[in-house]
């Protein structure tokens, strides 16, 4: 039985890389690094802050590196006024109202990040529960953030999907037990699928995932019609 969608914020609801790109490459010239998109994707994407600052700049003291951070996602935001959400997504927050299903988000942004992003996309009201890594033990390609979600919803594993965009956030959702769709936004629909996901579509349009979505419902029906 389908209880939840459990959704992640960058990339899957908005395609916000190129507007994340775009920053890193600004914030690391400053100390003479090119990067390109195949670094960003590799080095970047999907990764928290404070890894991605030690990885790329460890000469830099903690101190210093949580600025550069700061300062970067602070570009971010000043670069993200016009954000808009993915193809579909209106319509199908209203299918999961319809089926009276319950919705959470789940992200490795920053606070500031996420809480800008909702306000931008209007969808501050959507989600019953938001979760952050920085409040969770761990952030994603770890499952706990995904946990807590579902502990919060109160919810199994097996009764909700996961959307992602990245293979950190989609290894992370299947390691916590949850059925995964890739959303191909920012990456090859087969990485996707060779990380975890059950199949990747290009946005919520998609006649795969709306014709995967029913077919549950009436599943759904068709038990509840048989008791």
């Amino acid at each position: 039985m389908l209880d939840a969608i459990l959704f992640d914020l960058d990339g899957t609801i908005v395609n916000t890389d190129p507007i994340h790109y775009q920053a890193w490459q600004q914030m690391l010239a400053s100390h003479s690094i090119e990067i390109d998109e195949t670094f960003y994707k590799s080095r970047i994407s999907g990764r928290l802050n404070p890894e991605i600052v030690k990885d790329i700049l460890p000469q830099l003291s903690a101190s210093e590196g949580q600025k550069f951070a700061d300062d970067k996602e602070a570009l971010f935001r000043q670069l993200a006024s016009q954000l808009q959400p993915l193809d579909g997504f209106a319509e199908l927050i209203a299918w999961t109202d319809t089926h009276q299903l319950k919705r959470a988000l789940v992200t490795n942004a920053p606070r500031l990040n996420a809480e800008f992003m909702l306000e931008v996309l209007g969808i501050k009201e959507v989600f019953h529960t938001v979760i952050l890594a920085e409040d969770c033990t761990a952030g994603k390609p770890d499952p706990v953030p995904y946990q807590v979600a579902l502990n919060k919803l109160k919810i199994n594993a097996e009764n909700a999907i996961a959307l992602e965009d990245s293979p950190s956030g989609i290894r992370a959702a299947v390691a916590a037990g949850i059925l995964t769709i890739g959303i191909a936004s920012t990456h090859d629909p087969q990485i996707l699928q060779t990380v975890g996901a059950f199949m990747a579509i290009p946005d919520f349009t998609d006649l795969q995932l709306w014709t995967f979505l029913n077919s549950l419902i009436i599943s759904q029906r068709s038990i509840v019609n048989s008791q």
